[in-house]
């Protein structure tokens, strides 16, 4: 038995919202402000029977709420959740039959509404009496006074379309949320979670959090035998220290007896587990031979044995309260944690809950380290789209998207299990080719972010804009359906890589000498003929030359070397070096020391053109590189940007 989809109806940004869940563990990803916190939010407040507030209906909704009258349908302005419950024969449906309306035996899903509605009667009784320039203030703050909460249990298993629940309100049998106690173990573990810092010395937050744990288990009405034991051990101790007791209280005890002629008066031990291990319980690390106090941990240590220790509580929450169905939300576990830890949790949380019978967990994160040690199959992605959220599971989604080219799939799966899942996270990301562009970049951009706010001061520069840059070789063409799939803005930064035929095989050479590229991004991206024979072809690389040509995503630009000043580079490398021709003979001619990685540095004074000159000085593109960075940043010398690498930095800082 299991939650196999929650529907989330007109909730703050949730305004029309499904998420499938997995049976046991889904992780909830996306971006700030998509709507995960919400989810947690909205399941409390039905589950807890907590109050809502105006704020809590989706903005889309309040211009009907301000403006309520007699003639408002008032079944279209609720805030709904939706559950829908996988069950088979072998399940205990004890509790889950109070649920099931449909006797099919094929169908095997109870069906439960919960809904937050207005009572309109009411506050429009009330709004009569109020004055008609605070009506807009009234409803705003007193709103949460008017709403009533309700549970159903229902069934459209016979309905295609999304209106059963108005159509048939007739047909919807109403619950208690006692029936959905019974059957729903609902607990949650939230980000801001109590971890102390190493110099507060006050009770430390694991100690208490130990000692709330062990009450519990004693508090039981079936104590853990290890408890038992523990009180039995106690029981003896106070025996002995009674023992000890009587000479030490021998003088107090006669006095009293003889001033109040109190018979029988005793001090007696009576020593309580709960107390003792209340104010006598520390936890410590260390070695065997000497331990620190927790408040001398490191906080992301402390964060994770606090989360641990959190979820051994839930656990026996769970197993207490005999719900057939358990539901556990973890939120954002890397909050404090270093990259290390959030790894080990990922790993290992499901290890951690499968001893709990029928426990789903949901977990919210914007942790690339966690999700990169996830199965993929528990992503469910969220993405804020003209203010309303949806939900994507990621896998099953994408893997459809390539179904056509399956190696690609596999690569990508890997390349974010390995490299880097910052991509969901990012809003925007720049992919580079190259070793040289990788450490150029940086450089580039800090340039350009100067240029523009000095052009305008209210620009948002691009350092301070989430973007991701990564270095994908010549993979790039594998992102392109992922891309879209997030919808993120993204620019690929390659080069023309023109080639011409010799014989049988395809040589690189120069711009003006080629008629094909073996840039399969560029083709992929900007759409090429399959075949170099293709009668197409001439007429596609020639606007490839041109840069007429556009990118089959929207959300995709590809940038790639342009004639710039009378020359057409081909690579990285000489559209550098020919934008910055003047600056590196003045340095070379300073000393042949200040620019590495090249070779025949005499060639610079020779007539070759630029693509020749590039072949036969450039040695060690990195030692090249750093170079050129070292010479900027010690030196101040600004090199100059090639116009492709420039045009495509402006589009993406947009």
């Amino acid at each position: 038995m299991y939650i196999s989809r929650i529907k989330i109806q007109n909730f703050r940004l949730l305004k029309d919202t499904t998420l499938n869940l997995k049976e046991d563990l889904s992780l909830l990803i996306g971006k700030n402000n998509t709507g995960k916190t919400s989810i947690l939010v909205l399941l409390e407040h039905f589950f807890e029977n907590k109050k809502f507030h105006y704020e809590d209906f989706s903005i889309s909704l309040r211009k009907d709420i301000n403006a309520l009258t007699d003639d408002t349908d008032i079944d279209r302005l609720s805030i709904r959740l939706f559950l829908d419950i996988q069950y088979d024969e072998d399940d205990d449906l004890s509790t889950l039959s109070d649920f099931i309306l449909d006797l099919d035996p094929e169908i095997k899903v109870a069906k439960i509404l919960f809904e937050c509605c207005i009572d309109k009667k009411s506050i429009l009784k009330k709004i009569s009496e109020v004055k008609t320039d605070d009506k807009l203030k009234f409803i705003q703050k007193n709103l949460s006074k008017y709403l009533i909460t309700k549970i159903y249990a229902y069934n459209d298993n016979d309905y295609t379309g999304s209106e059963y629940i108005f159509k048939f309100r007739h047909k919807l049998i109403e619950k208690d949320l006692k029936n959905v106690n019974r059957l729903i173990g609902f607990e949650v573990i939230h980000a801001r979670r109590n971890v102390a810092s190493s110099e507060d010395r006050k009770k430390a937050p694991l100690s208490a959090l130990t000692t709330s744990y062990f009450n519990s288990k004693h508090d039981s009405e079936t104590p853990d035998e290890n408890v038992s034991s523990i009180n039995t051990l106690l029981s003896d101790m106070d025996e002995k220290l009674e023992a000890k007791y009587k000479p030490i209280f021998e003088n107090f005890l006669k006095n009293a007896k003889d001033f109040l002629e109190i018979e029988n008066l005793n001090v007696r031990s009576d020593i309580q587990s709960k107390a003792l291990f209340d104010n006598s319980s520390v936890v410590t690390y260390g070695g065997v031979d000497d331990v620190l106090p927790e408040h001398l941990n490191g906080l992301g240590y402390m964060n994770i044995l606090h989360l641990l220790l959190e979820v051994e509580r839930r656990k026996d929450k769970f197993e207490k309260s005999g719900s057939s169905l358990n539901l556990l939300f973890i939120e954002e576990p890397e909050a404090h944690t270093h990259p290390q830890m959030q790894y080990v949790f990922a790993k290992n949380i499901k290890s951690i809950l499968s001893d709990v019978k029928c426990l789903q967990t949901l977990i919210t994160s914007h942790s690339p380290h966690i999700v990169s040690h996830s199965n993929f199959k528990d992503i469910r992605y969220l993405k804020a789209v003209d203010g309303v959220v949806e939900i994507k599971n990621f896998y099953s989604d994408l893997e459809k998207e390539y179904a056509s080219e399956p190696k690609q799939f596999r690569f990508l799966e890997q390349y974010l299990n390995i490299q880097s899942a910052e991509l969901f996270f990012a809003n925007k990301v720049i992919f580079i080719e190259g070793t040289t562009e990788k450490m150029l970049l940086p450089l580039f951009i800090q340039q350009l972010d100067k240029k523009l706010i000095l052009e305008n001061a209210e620009c948002l520069p691009l350092i301070s804009q989430n973007i991701s840059i990564l270095e994908v070789g010549a993979n790039a063409k594998a992102f392109g359906k992922f891309l879209n799939f997030l919808g993120v803005k993204t620019l690929i930064i390659t080069d023309i890589d023109t080639t011409r035929k010799l014989g049988s095989s395809y040589s690189a050479c120069s711009v003006n000498d080629g008629e094909y590229t073996s840039n399969y991004s560029l083709r992929h991206y900007l759409d090429s003929p399959s075949e170099y024979s293709d009668k197409d072809w001439p007429k596609w690389f020639k606007k490839l030359k041109e840069s007429n040509l556009t990118c089959a995503f929207p959300d995709i630009r590809v940038s790639y070397q342009t004639e710039e000043n009378g020359y057409h580079g081909r690579s990285f490398e000489d559209a550098f070096i020919h934008v910055n021709l003047t600056k590196l003979k003045d340095s070379i001619k300073e000393s042949e020391d200040k620019i590495w990685g090249l070779k025949n540095t005499s060639k610079f004074n020779s007539e070759s053109n630029i693509y020749e000159l590039t072949k036969e000085v450039l040695d060690k593109k990195s030692d090249f590189a750093a170079s050129l960075l070292f010479q900027s940043l010690s030196e101040g010398v600004v090199w100059n940007m090639p116009a492709y690498i420039e045009e495509g930095l402006k589009w993406i800082a947009k």
